[in-house]
């Protein structure tokens, strides 16, 4: 379990300690905006970028909690990967946190596709637009959605290549994410270069949101999954609050994935409406097929009791999703 640094109705945020043995600060944090976001693909389009912002906008108002991390105005860069970066509103948090005008933004594309059937077979396909200022100390602000972190590794590579081309010095990262455990991964090794490189560097600070999620592979005991891409709730460390509102709706615990595709879910809603509807059309099937709510629950979040939800209609859920995002 994480350990509680500060915890109210509004927001809270967990300490992760475990036998990773790492340097960067890792982070739980849970809002009203993030569990509904983690629970609800409903909450789309702007509606799901404000939502997401706001939530960034109460890290920043808290990180003082943290005593470690203390960020100026003309040194801060916000480091947008696109275009998942572009999720987490961070300039616009930064801003109405602290009242900052002045603080820098950058940009890095990463887009990244199998070469294969291959789960762990990723690699980038695009990256060819970047626009990256730094100030002579940086304190770099970044957040991606990570799962396999194909491409944070492609963007943490050249941010450290450009702060030696503009013969800068990073002081700090703060890492914002709804993703799994190979972001801490990534980071551990970014870190160390910079503690090696630059002389005023003061460390990193990895935020999950609502929690450290698992990717699946193709071991994974889920009926559905999308390998090397979904975010799931099984074996994952998340925060007490998100747990407990799994009871809220029992629609929350099957979604196949906590935030599904990013980019689609800001920027494209058609392409995510058809990929939200074409799961639970898959879930459909196994209820005609004599799949339970309670088995599949026992699947997805063996952590949970299905006693808590009462007598569910498996199938008559799979429709009143389908029929939501149909309309």
């Amino acid at each position: 379990m994480p350990s509680k640094i500060f915890a109210d109705k509004d927001f809270s945020i967990y300490a992760i300690s475990d036998e990773f043995r790492t340097l960067v600060n890792r982070y739980i944090i849970s809002t009203p905006e993030t569990r509904s976001i983690c629970n609800d693909p409903g909450i789309m389009g702007v509606q799901y970028t404000r939502m997401l912002e706001s939530a960034c906008k109460k890290v920043f108002t808290h990180i003082s909690r943290l005593d470690r991390v203390h960020l100026k105005e003309a040194e801060t860069i916000v480091f947008n990967v696109l275009r998942g970066g572009l999720n987490f509103g961070l300039r616009e948090a930064l801003a109405d946190a602290y009242g900052w005008n002045c603080h820098g933004s950058s940009f890095i594309s990463a887009q990244r596709a199998r070469n294969s059937k291959d789960s762990e077979d990723w690699h980038i396909i695009e990256s060819d637009y970047k626009k990256v200022y730094m100030p002579k100390v940086a304190s770099i602000i970044v957040g991606d959605v990570v799962a396999t972190g194909t491409s944070l590794q492609h963007a943490l590579k050249a941010l450290i290549q450009q702060a030696d081309q503009n013969g800068c010095e990073i002081k700090h990262i703060l890492f914002f994410t709804v993703g799994g455990k190979r972001a801490e991964e990534l980071l551990h090794e970014t870190d160390r270069i910079c503690r090696e490189r630059f002389s005023c560097f003061e460390g990193t600070h990895l935020f999950y949101v609502e929690g450290r999620f698992t990717v699946p592979d193709l071991a994974t005991p889920l009926t559905i999954k999308l390998t090397g891409t979904d975010l799931v709730k099984l074996q994952a460390e998340m925060a007490p609050e998100f747990v407990e509102s799994q009871y809220e709706n029992p629609l929350y615990p099957l979604e196949r994935c906590t935030i599904y595709d990013a980019g689609s879910r800001a920027f494209w809603l058609p392409d995510f409406i058809e990929d939200v509807c074409e799961y639970w059309k898959q879930n459909l099937e196994l209820a005609k097929n004599g799949y339970s709510f309670e088995y599949l629950v026992k699947e997805r979040c063996p952590f949970l009791d299905p006693d808590r939800y009462g007598n569910m209609n498996f199938k008559d859920l799979c429709q009143q999703q389908i029929k939501r995002f149909k309309r």
